[in-house]
C-alpha cells in the first residue's frame, strides 16, 4: 500500500502561495488585513474577519495588519498591543512572534508601511488605504490573484472539506429540530449551534425558511407549518477562513405532498445531470444550460410548461422559476473573489448576458483541476417575476397557468452541493449529506 505524504506545514504551504505570486506577478504587492467596524459605538465592533486575499498568503485573522510581498518574501507591518488593550482583550502575541511563525524576513510598526508603498500594487479600499499607483498595478494584480486562487492546493482543499463536514452536521441537526420546532428561528439556531460549537462561523447569513422563492432570505419568524417546505441555505466556515455552502429543502410535516415531490425531483435531476459531466475542459456555462433544459423538460412532462426544453431555454421561459445561475466558485469567501467583481468568474474576453435567463451567471469560465464549485439548481414562485409574466400574456403559448396552480403551495426548491473537480472527473464534497428525498423524509421523520 503506498504511504501518503504527510501535509506540508502552513508556513511552507504559504511560502509556495507567495513564489507562485511572485511568479505570476513581479511587482511588490502590499494587502491589509482590515479592521473592524463598529456596530454602533467605537468600542462595540462585528466580529473581525480579515480580508481573504490577504488570508490566503498569510493565514492571519489579526486586524490592522499589513503586509508587503516582493519577490516571495514577506514584510509584515503590525504594533504591538499596548497595557490598555491586553486589560480589555487579553494577551496577544508580538510583533516579532507573528513575523516568526508566517516566515517574515523582517516586521516593522504598522504605519510604517507607508514608507513601502512605492513601485507596490494593491487593491483599491483595503484597510482604507487607496495609494495611486498608476493604470496597470492593480489589473495585474487581479489577475494575478485570480489566477492563483481559482486553484486550491491541499491544504485549503482540507479546509473547505473540514468546513462542509461541519455544515453537513449543521443540516442533519435542523432536519431532527424541525418536527419540534414553530418557527424558523427554532430551525436555525439547531443548525448555527453546531458550526458554533465546533469552533466555526457562518460563512454567510444563514437562510433558513418557508418563504424559498425569496432567494436571499434573511428572515426568521415566519411560523411553521405542516404543508410547508423548509429550505436551508446554510454553510460554515473554519477558523482559517475556508467556506462551504449547502442548501437542502425538505418537508417540515417529514413527508413530501405528491406536488412537492414532483417538482423537487425534477430540481434534484438537474442537479444530478450538472454532477454527472463536470469535469475538467466542460464549460461551466453549459452545465448551468444543462441545468436549464433538464429543469424545462421536467416541467414539460409536468404540463407546467409547453413546448422543446431548447427552445423554451433559448426563449428564457425556464427562468421564469430559475432565474439565477446554477452556482458559483467556493474558497476563501463562500462566493469566491466576486470582490474582484467579474475577474474570477469571467474568462478573459467573457462578459456577462444581459439575457433573463444568464444575467446572473456568477462563472463562465472552463472547469480544471482542483476548483471548487457549488451546484444548485433551483424552483421558485417569485411573485415579482410570474405575476408581471402572466399579465403581460407574453408566455401564454409557453406556460400553463391553470396547470401551474396545482403547484402553488411550492413557494421555493434548491439543492445545493460543494463539488470539487479532479482530474478525470468530480468529487462532491457534500455528498455524505442526502439529497434523495426519501432519504430527507427519512431523516426529518427520525426525529
Amino acid at each position: 500500500m503506498a504511504l501518503q505524504t504527510p501535509p506540508l506545514p502552513l508556513v511552507q504551504v504559504l511560502q509556495r502561495r507567495r513564489d507562485r505570486l511572485a511568479q505570476l506577478h513581479p511587482r511588490p504587492v502590499v494587502l491589509w488585513s482590515g479592521q473592524p467596524v463598529a456596530r454602533n459605538f467605537r468600542a462595540n465592533t462585528y466580529p473581525f474577519r480579515a480580508n481573504s486575499h490577504f488570508l490566503y498568503f498569510t493565514g492571519l485573522t489579526l486586524p490592522r495588519v499589513a503586509i508587503r510581498l516582493d519577490q516571495g518574501q514577506l514584510t509584515l507591518f503590525m504594533d504591538d498591543a499596548s497595557p490598555e488593550s491586553a486589560l480589555w482583550h487579553g494577551p496577544t502575541p508580538t510583533r516579532e512572534t507573528i513575523a516568526a511563525e508566517i516566515g517574515a524576513i523582517a516586521a516593522y510598526p504598522y504605519q510604517a508601511v507607508e514608507g513601502y508603498l512605492a513601485e507596490a500594487a494593491t487593491l483599491p479600499g483595503q484597510g482604507g488605504h487607496n495609494p495611486d499607483l498608476g493604470p496597470d498595478h492593480s489589473p495585474a494584480l487581479v489577475e494575478a490573484l485570480v489566477a492563483l486562487r481559482l486553484y486550491h492546493d491541499d491544504q485549503a482543499l482540507g479546509q473547505i472539506k473540514a468546513a462542509a463536514a461541519v455544515s453537513m452536521a449543521a443540516h442533519r441537526a435542523g432536519m431532527a429540530a424541525t418536527p419540534g420546532a414553530t418557527t424558523e428561528a427554532q430551525v436555525r439556531a439547531a443548525m448555527e449551534q453546531v458550526i458554533i460549537a465546533q469552533g466555526m462561523t457562518c460563512a454567510y447569513n444563514s437562510i433558513v425558511t418557508v418563504h424559498g422563492e425569496v432567494l436571499h432570505n434573511e428572515q426568521y419568524h415566519h411560523a411553521l407549518a405542516p404543508g410547508d417546505l423548509l429550505l436551508a441555505d446554510v454553510g460554515a466556515e473554519a477558523p482559517s477562513g475556508w467556506a462551504s455552502d449547502i442548501t437542502r429543502t425538505w418537508p417540515v410535516s417529514g413527508r413530501f405532498s405528491p406536488a412537492q415531490r414532483d417538482l423537487y425531483d425534477v430540481v434534484l435531476a438537474a442537479h444530478d445531470a450538472c454532477i454527472a459531466i463536470a469535469k475538467p475542459g466542460v464549460e461551466y456555462r453549459d452545465l448551468h444550460l444543462l441545468a436549464c433544459r433538464t429543469l424545462a423538460a421536467g416541467l414539460v412532462d409536468l404540463g407546467v410548461l409547453r413546448g422543446h426544453p431548447e427552445d423554451l431555454v433559448e426563449h428564457d421561459v425556464h427562468a421564469l422559476f430559475f432565474p439565477h445561475g446554477v452556482g458559483h466558485l467556493l474558497g476563501l469567501d463562500v462566493h469566491d473573489m466576486e470582490d474582484l467583481g467579474d475577474a474570477a468568474g469571467y474568462a478573459p474576453g467573457r462578459h456577462r448576458s444581459d439575457r433573463f435567463g444568464l444575467k446572473f451567471l456568477r462563472l463562465d469560465r472552463p472547469l480544471a483541476d482542483t476548483m471548487v464549485v457549488t451546484i444548485e439548481p433551483g424552483f421558485y414562485q417569485v411573485p415579482a417575476i410570474l405575476g408581471p409574466a402572466r399579465q403581460s400574456g407574453q408566455y401564454d403559448e409557453t406556460v400553463n397557468w391553470a396547470r401551474l396552480a396545482d403547484f402553488h403551495g411550492v413557494r421555493g426548491i434548491r439543492i445545493e452541493n460543494d463539488v470539487q473537480i479532479t482530474p478525470t472527473g468530480c468529487t462532491v464534497l457534500t455528498a455524505a449529506l442526502p439529497t434523495q428525498a426519501e432519504a430527507l423524509e427519512a431523516l426529518v421523520s427520525a426525529a
